[in-house]
């Protein structure tokens, strides 16, 4: 109940202060590129459960089945210039706010995977979905995208076994200082899924 109820406090007033900027955001991406400015995929979330994330997109319509697919390196020409910044920035990731005030992800948590994903889950993986998934997470402000895809559940899974507000307030801060200095946007030379 306490986490449901700072992620309230934290997701309602952090989506409603956004608001403005997202709308420009919005507005931007819809200026450089065709395609709705919102992208929207299913995601798998707690217990399993399916889910809509909304995120502002960085990429061209349709990225996800041209190049490297789900892939994403750092230069990916499927990058928009807005959406570069928006990726380095992390601000691509504030639409997620709606999916916290809406119940289905918590400001700290796992993120959330695709079902092609969890299908290959172990069952020591699947600990990772007893919980909600996070805007930010334990493997996030541990390397994110940078690290292989098998620690990064790790790390998640570890993050289940030993949840805690005195925790999730210390990836809080951190998670801070991680989007100032853009770190682990992209899967680089050992990071990426299936690895």
């Amino acid at each position: 109940m306490i986490t449901r109820a700072l992620d309230l406090l934290i997701g309602g007033t952090a989506a409603l202060l956004s608001a403005p900027l997202v709308a420009l955001a919005a507005l931007l991406i819809r200026l450089e590129s065709p395609g709705h400015p919102i992208y929207r995929q299913t995601r798998v979330g707690k217990d399993g459960r399916p889910f809509e994330i909304y995120k502002l997109r960085t990429m061209v319509r349709g990225a996800e089945f041209t190049g490297a697919g789900l892939a994403i390196q750092e230069g990916d020409d499927r990058i928009t210039r807005v959406g570069a910044f928006l990726r380095r920035t992390s601000l691509d990731e504030l639409p997620n706010l709606w999916n916290v005030v809406r119940g289905e992800m918590s400001i700290v948590g796992p993120r959330p995977t695709i079902q092609v994903q969890v299908d290959q889950y172990t069952d020591h993986q699947r600990k990772r979905l007893e919980v909600k998934p996070g805007i930010t997470g334990w493997a996030q402000v541990n390397g994110r995208a940078s690290l292989p895809w098998s620690e990064r559940i790790e790390l998640d899974v570890w993050y289940v076994e030993h949840r805690s507000l005195r925790l999730d307030l210390q990836i809080l801060a951190r998670t801070v200082s991680m989007v100032l200095r853009g770190d682990g946007l992209y899967k680089g030379e050992t990071g990426g899924w299936g690895k």
